[in-house]
């Protein structure tokens, strides 16, 4: 399979995170194009070239980090988890997106790789907060969130325009406090991103 990607590390017992980058587009984008069914109506993923160049752009600078969720037996891209808007500061948060390929799809990986990002989050990138913005009908990603010991907050009308109309999302948020002490366990021997990037 060639050279071996660089992982953030530590890795859980199934997958591993990485940064998403320009090498992945050929993968990406037929992952995206298979699991475009599973997706709709709640996101969409880039299915083009130039769309994954634009998609992967926005994690050039400080203010979001795009990661994949990789199978550790294989290396396949099983999905994805970007950090974005954050903001440090007093507010110390970012929110979530994420997504999982169609395969991958009800078998856990998305929850070892929840509990990675929020090991990152609150470790390397020392922050405080992290939020998740869902529609109502995302069933799979409220329990998903839910499972990771995330908390409702509120629903936000009209919040983000997706498939062609803005859509009110459910607000849920977890807060390091909420998993002390686990959250020093999490957060422990993260490498940054940068060591992985080169």
């Amino acid at each position: 399979m060639g050279v071996r990607p660089c992982y953030l590390e530590p890795a859980g017992s199934r997958v591993a995170l990485r940064p998403l980058g320009r090498a992945d587009e050929a993968e990406f984008i037929a992952v995206a194009r298979a699991s475009a069914g599973l997706h709709h109506p709640w996101m969409s993923l880039p299915t083009a070239p130039e769309e994954f160049g634009e998609f992967v752009a926005r994690f050039d600078g400080p203010a979001n980090v795009g990661l994949v969720v990789c199978d550790r037996t294989d290396d396949a891209i099983v999905g994805g988890i970007n950090i974005n808007n954050i903001v440090h500061g007093r507010f110390q948060s970012a929110a979530l997106g994420y997504w999982v390929s169609a395969p991958a799809a009800g078998r856990g990986y998305m929850s070892e790789g929840i509990k990675l990002v929020m090991g990152y989050a609150f470790g390397p990138l020392r922050l405080h907060r992290l939020e998740a913005n869902i529609q109502p009908g995302n069933h799979a990603s409220i329990q998903l969130v839910k499972r990771s010991g995330f908390r409702y907050e509120g629903y936000s009308p009209a919040y983000l325009f997706i498939d062609g109309a803005w859509r009110g999302h459910e607000r849920w948020a977890i807060t390091r406090e909420m998993l002390e002490p686990a959250a020093d366990r999490l957060a422990a021997g993260w490498l940054p991103v940068a060591a992985c990037s080169g």
